[in-house]
């Protein structure tokens, strides 16, 4: 367990001033001359050394990504863009770093900006988020006045302006190149790649896009140093974690915590355990509702190690850390199938793998949770998944597809199950065929 005095986030909840005064009264901005003055280099080689990985879902080594962006300038600006747009289902952790201590991700901006030549950041925030955008925008105001923003920022030398955008509610813009397309006032739809946003990003510049938490983790990593943060979780899953804990608990709650806890004492220590007891586990969705659910029970959630490497054992992933506990009392086709339509609604449309399938996938498993299905169609859903991860400009169609993977691959028989039960009742009541439309 996470002893207080490694916390990073130590406001998460609110209980303190969220203002400049509060946040310096905690750490934030302390020796902040001394961190710029390691250099850019000194900066993202002890980014590396922590062992700091990519919070936003993807899990990427944050020091490599920043060491991607070009050492001396061709003349373009290089610009730091950070993810806001928290629109995972499940998910609720940075929203609570921007309401709360938002000045650790605008510290946090200052440095990465400086490690990457960046004069220039934007944050990109989510539309629905109203009141986390005038708090940033609050916080932002106050270190311009406390002259921590702008020209020579914190008396480093180094000139560094933040911008807060405003994004329109679409899931898809969390991809990092859709971002930026809606960034520049386009259509929120990602671009091929290559090239990568570090050499033609924003406005055809170079840039790095990073997740809040990552970047609000960088400054009391940089003042605590990349031992201490190394020191906390496993090794290749090192350092701190928020964990967002919803679904069939006593307690949902946000926490942080070291990376690698195990499930069980995750959700006993801090959520008050899953609701009529751990034996009333149905499954677990680990990292946010994109990520495969994992069942309850010795070869699934029993051992499992909340980290990286611990969800890619049970063949999941970590994401955003959105944990989304289940039940027996959960129906699990139809929750799925719920995941499914949002997947199906947010496509953006662009790659024909994902416009198609997430519809047909949709329908699919409507039929399948009333059991108006053929049993052959849960292998051709399957093939249809696999049709349609690795096979789209990004990465929301391996999304969309994976939970469905999950579904089949650990509940197939309960599928089976109200197949063989509305037939069934189908040849009580004298119907023939029950499923004539079942190739569509």
């Amino acid at each position: 367990m996470l002893a207080d005095k490694d916390r990073i986030f130590t406001n998460l909840y609110g209980l303190q001033d969220g203002g400049l005064k509060g946040a310096r009264s905690r750490g934030s901005y302390d020796g902040i001359k001394g961190i710029i003055a390691k250099g850019r280099d000194g900066i993202i080689n002890e980014v590396k050394a922590s062992g700091l990985r990519g919070r936003g879902g993807a899990g990427f080594p944050t020091g490599l990504k920043w060491s991607f962006m070009p050492k001396q300038s061709d003349g373009r600006p290089h610009y730091l863009v950070v993810n806001a747009d928290e629109s995972e289902p499940g998910t609720c952790k940075d929203r609570e770093i921007m309401r709360n201590d938002p000045h650790h991700l605008i510290e946090g901006c200052l440095i990465a900006g400086f490690a990457m030549g960046a004069n220039a950041g934007y944050i990109y925030i989510r539309g629905e988020f109203i009141r986390e955008r005038e708090a940033l925008q609050a916080a932002i105001d106050e270190a311009y006045e406390a002259r921590l923003l702008g020209k020579n920022a914190a008396g480093t030398g180094w000139d560094f302006d933040l911008y807060v955008h405003h994004g329109a509610g679409a899931y898809i813009c969390g991809e990092e190149t859709a971002l930026l397309e809606s960034l520049e006032g386009k259509k929120g739809q990602p671009r091929l790649k290559p090239p990568f946003p570090a050499n033609v990003g924003l406005y055809g510049c170079p840039t790095t896009v990073n997740n809040v938490e990552s970047i609000a983790a960088v400054p009391t990593i940089l003042r605590r140093g990349a031992a201490w943060f190394a020191a906390i979780g496993r090794p290749n899953n090192t350092g701190t974690k928020l964990f967002c804990i919803s679904g069939h608990v006593e307690k949902p709650c946000n926490v942080e915590e070291a990376m690698g806890i195990p499930l069980r004492e995750l959700l006993e220590k801090h959520a008050g355990g899953v609701r009529g007891g751990w034996d009333n586990l149905l499954a677990v969705i680990p990292g946010g509702s994109s990520m495969p659910l994992i069942p309850a029970g010795a070869t699934g959630c029993d051992d499992l190690f909340m980290d990286f490497d611990g969800c890619a054992k049970h063949k999941s992933a970590l994401g955003t850390a959105a944990v989304i506990v289940m039940d027996k009392s959960t129906d699990i086709v139809r929750a799925m199938t719920r995941i499914s339509y949002f997947y199906k609604h947010e496509s953006c449309g662009q790659c024909t793998p994902c416009r198609e399938g997430m519809g047909w996938m949709w329908r699919v498993l409507t039929r399948m949770s009333e059991g108006r299905a053929q049993k052959k169609e849960i292998d051709m859903l399957f093939e249809v998944t696999k049709q349609i991860e690795g096979h789209t400009i990004c990465a929301f169609g391996d999304g969309a597809a994976w939970p469905v993977q999950g579904l089949l691959r650990h509940f197939r028989p309960e599928i089976e199950r109200r197949i063989d039960e509305y037939t069934a009742r189908s040849s009580e009541l004298g119907v023939r065929d029950p499923m004539p439309e079942a190739a569509e």
